[in-house]
C-alpha cells in the first residue's frame, strides 16, 4: 500500500492559534509537516523555525515576501490578526496555496465578497477555524439533529458568558478592545463561533432578518472606583482590593493568560515575577486601569435571528461573569435539548404522551468521547483539514469558507443593527 505523504504547511502569523494547529505535526508526522514561516516578529520567526526544524531559507517577514518566491508547500496556516486575514490571504491564494484561515475570515462584507471572488477564481480549498463545530459536544448535538431526534427546530437559544478575567484581558486591555485598531467588533471577534454554530445547526434554512442590541455597561471611566489611578501598580490606592487589579489578576495568576500578558517579555527566558511586575508598571498594556483603557467594544450584546422557514434564534453575549460558560437550548417539534459546553453534557427531553410526566429525559455525557483544546475541536479540525486537502471530502463539521458565509453575514448585520438602535436587516446572499 502506498504511504501517504504529509501535507506540507507554512505558518503565516506565529501566534498561539497557528502554533496549536502546527503542533498537530508532532503527534501525526505522517499527516502534517510545517516547512516555513512568515512572521514580522524576529524572535517568533526564529522560535518557529527551531520548533519545527527548518532553515532560515524558509523564513519570511510577511505574506507579501513569501508570495514572491516559488510555491514550496501545499497549504498555509494563517493565524494573523483578524484585520490582517484578507491582506495576507489574497497574495498566497493567488499563488495557488490552499489555506486554513483563522476566524473571522474577513472584517467587513466588502472584504468577504472580494475574498470569495479570489477563491472562486483560483479554485482554492479554504477552511475557516470555527473549532467549536469539531468539539465532541456540538458535534454530538448536530448528529442528533441530523437523525431527526428533535424534529423540526422551532427555536434555538444560545448564550456565552465571558469571564471577568477573559473579558478584561482580551477585550478591554488587550488586542480586541478597540475596533478602530483591531477592526473587529466584540461579536465578530468572540461570538462569531457561536453565531456560526447557530447557522450550522440550522443549516436546513437560511437566516432572513437579524437585529441586535448591546452597549458598554460596566467598563467606562465613570464606573472607576473613587480616586482610581491610571496604572494599577503605580498610582492606584485600590491595587489590592479592585477585582480587576492587574496585581492579583496577572501576578497572582502569571500563567493564566501568559501568551497575551507577557508577550513583550518573550525574548527573556523564564522572566521572574519581579520582571513581570516591572512590565506592568511601565509599558505593558495589561497594567492599565480597567476603567480607563481605550476600549470601545461592547461588554454585552443580544442578537435575534429570524430564519426563512419561520424559526427563530437568539444569542446573548454577557461579559464580566464569574466563569466562562456556553449554554444552548433547542426546542423542536419532537423534543428539547439543554446543554452546557463547559460541562460537556446535554439533556434531551422527548415528548412521550404515555410517559407519567408526558416526556422522557435522556442524559448524554460527551466527556466520554475524549477531547483536548476547545473540547477536542483543535486536533479534530486539523485532522479534517488535512483530509479535506487530500480528498476534497467534507465532513458534517467541515468549515469550508462557503459554509461560513451565513455566520459572518449575520454578525455584520447584527452589529449594523445594534449601531442603529436594533433596526432589523435582511440577509442578502446574492453576492456570496
Amino acid at each position: 500500500m502506498e504511504t501517504k505523504k504529509p501535507v506540507t504547511a507554512i505558518i503565516v502569523g506565529a501566534g498561539h492559534r497557528a502554533i496549536t494547529y502546527g503542533d498537530y505535526s508532532f503527534a501525526h508526522p505522517e499527516d502534517l509537516k510545517v516547512v516555513g514561516i512568515a512572521e514580522p516578529n524576529e524572535v517568533r520567526r526564529k522560535m518557529t523555525a527551531e520548533r519545527y526544524g527548518f532553515s532560515e531559507e524558509f523564513c519570511f517577514e510577511n505574506a507579501e515576501e513569501l508570495a514572491k518566491v516559488p510555491k514550496f508547500a501545499d497549504v498555509i496556516i494563517n493565524g494573523t490578526m483578524d484585520h490582517q486575514h484578507f491582506e495576507t490571504a489574497v497574495p498566497l491564494l493567488e499563488k495557488g496555496y490552499d489555506m486554513l484561515l483563522e476566524k473571522p475570515f474577513s472584517v467587513s462584507m466588502e472584504e468577504m465578497e472580494k475574498l470569495l471572488s479570489v477563491i472562486r477564481k483560483n479554485g482554492n480549498k479554504v477552511m475557516i477555524c470555527h473549532v467549536l463545530r469539531y468539539s465532541t459536544f456540538y458535534r454530538a448535538i448536530k448528529e442528533h439533529i441530523l437523525a431527526g431526534d428533535l424534529g423540526d427546530i422551532i427555536n434555538i437559544q444560545m448564550s456565552e458568558h465571558v469571564s471577568y478575567h477573559h473579558l478584561s484581558t482580551s477585550y478591554i486591555r488587550g488586542k480586541w478592545a478597540n475596533s478602530d485598531i483591531c477592526k473587529t467588533s466584540m461579536l465578530l471577534a468572540k461570538s462569531c463561533h457561536d453565531i456560526d454554530i447557530m447557522m450550522w445547526l440550522m443549516n436546513e434554512t437560511e437566516p432572513e432578518t437579524v437585529s441586535s442590541h448591546g452597549s458598554i455597561f460596566q467598563f467606562k471611566p465613570e464606573n472607576a472606583p473613587e480616586g482610581a489611578g491610571t496604572r494599577c501598580l503605580v498610582d492606584c490606592p485600590h491595587v489590592d482590593t479592585c477585582r480587576y487589579s492587574a496585581k492579583p489578576m496577572y501576578l497572582g495568576h502569571p500563567d493564566r493568560w501568559e501568551c497575551y500578558v507577557w508577550a513583550g517579555l518573550e525574548d527573556i527566558k523564564d522572566p521572574t515575577l519581579d520582571i513581570k511586575e516591572e512590565s506592568l508598571k511601565t509599558d505593558n498594556p495589561y497594567g492599565r486601569c480597567i476603567y480607563k483603557c481605550d476600549n470601545n467594544v461592547v461588554d454585552h450584546q443580544s442578537v435575534l435571528v429570524k430564519f426563512k422557514n419561520g424559526a427563530t434564534g437568539t444569542h446573548n453575549m454577557i461579559g464580566g461573569t464569574a466563569k466562562s460558560v456556553r449554554k444552548i437550548h433547542i426546542i423542536g417539534t419532537k423534543a428539547e435539548l439543554y446543554g452546557n459546553f463547559e460541562d460537556n453534557n446535554f439533556v434531551i427531553e422527548r415528548i412521550k404522551t404515555e410517559a407519567p410526566d408526558g416526556f422522557v429525559r435522556e442524559f448524554y455525557d460527551t466527556n466520554t468521547m475524549g477531547g483536548q483544546g476547545h473540547g477536542g475541536g483543535d486536533p479534530a479540525l486539523t485532522a479534517d483539514f488535512i483530509n479535506f486537502i487530500r480528498t476534497g471530502e467534507q465532513s458534517i463539521s467541515c468549515t469550508s469558507i462557503y459554509n461560513s458565509v451565513a455566520g459572518h453575514l449575520a454578525v455584520f448585520l447584527a452589529d449594523k443593527s445594534m449601531a442603529e438602535g436594533g433596526k432589523p436587516y435582511t440577509c442578502d446572499f446574492s453576492k456570496y
